[in-house]
């Protein structure tokens, strides 16, 4: 059984208890955050700047395949100038999902942005929220860019999706014992996702006072992640690299990705290291007058997680559905881009 939840005290003219308090709604709740991303900021950037958060959408669409039918909600999308992305799931302790279900939500919303979310989509989307709130692009971007133009930061926000490097966050006003397992043991297994649980607590006191307080749970199962890749922050991978990690490899799988690496240099098209925890590599190949990222080869220290992923958000959005239909259709050796 827990023990009760104490009170804060707030010291002022007098002394003023603020005792627990529920959210009343989940939209409370969610609004909350979306105003408010700084509650959220207790991570840190690559170079060991504050983490500061920043508003891409509330609410944002999730595909599940190229068509425009069938999609998932997201409650928050943000990121940080890393261009790392961060997704936000919202749960009161009242609703019972909170204890298991919403971890297979996350994973779907994961696992689809990084295969649905291209630059453009959320370039847009992040400029829309600036708009609907009221705020000017050169202060929100001023926070993110460091030098870059916009088109590069998203470009590497694209980047970060594909390769798996992003943050989740389960928000919850109570996080469950069950959830917190979870947590856990998603951060011991997955290399380049970070996942926590971020408890808010509501203290309401007499008037118009109010208390928040955050406790995050998984920061200890992320800290020897966050070491590893911070090691490899500083360079990207070579294909020197991508060479060394294929001789490990079965003749197969070797022939396959030397296959893959050797057609995009071969045909002038351009491959990209990533800066990743492990060997990984980007192909970009020209559509509709610019360069669009179409596949991330990916070689895991288990070689058995070795991943190819194809950006179909990114091609469909740039070739529309019918001609990426078309190309995924094709037999391989037809293929043009």
């Amino acid at each position: 059984m827990e023990a009760a939840e104490q009170p804060v005290f707030l010291l002022g003219e007098g002394l003023n208890a603020l005792e627990p308090a529920p959210f009343d709604t989940e939209a409370e709740f969610q609004a909350l955050l979306a105003r408010h991303p700084r509650i959220l900021d207790f991570a840190s950037l690559a170079d060991g700047r504050p983490l500061r958060l920043v508003l891409v959408a509330r609410e944002m669409r999730v595909p599940t395949s190229t068509e425009s039918g069938s999609a998932y909600w997201l409650d928050h999308l943000f990121v940080d100038a890393d261009g790392v992305p961060t997704l936000v799931e919202v749960k009161r302790a009242a609703d019972t999902r909170v204890r298991r279900e919403v971890v297979g939500q996350m994973l779907d919303y994961a696992a689809n942005g990084a295969r649905y979310w291209p630059a453009a989509l959320l370039r847009r989307s992040f400029e829309e929220t600036c708009a609907v709130d009221g705020r000017p692009l050169e202060d929100a971007y001023q926070e993110l860019l460091g030098g870059q133009s916009p088109d590069e930061f998203w470009a590497t926000v694209e980047e970060r999706l594909a390769a798996g490097r992003m943050r989740l966050l389960f928000v919850a006003d109570r996080i469950p014992l069950e959830l917190r397992a979870i947590v856990e043991f998603l951060n011991r297994q997955l290399r380049q996702t970070d996942v926590y649980a971020v408890e808010l607590t509501q203290y309401r006191g007499s008037g118009d006072h109010r208390v928040l307080v955050p406790r995050v749970h998984g920061e200890v199962a992320t800290a020897n992640k966050t070491q590893s890749r911070s090691a490899q922050a500083g360079r990207k991978w070579t294909r020197a690299d991508m060479d060394v990690a294929l001789e490990r490899r079965s003749p197969e799988k070797r022939q396959v990705a030397l296959a893959l690496l050797e057609h995009a240099e071969s045909a002038g098209r351009r491959l990209v290291g990533n800066r990743a925890g492990y060997p990984s590599f980007s192909g970009y190949f020209p559509a509709s007058g610019r360069e669009v990222p179409v596949w991330t080869l990916s070689l895991r220290e288990d070689p058995g997680k070795d991943d190819l992923a194809f950006s179909f958000g990114s091609i469909t959005h740039h070739l529309g559905s019918d001609a990426t239909s078309a190309f995924a259709n094709a037999p391989a050796g037809r293929r043009r881009t």
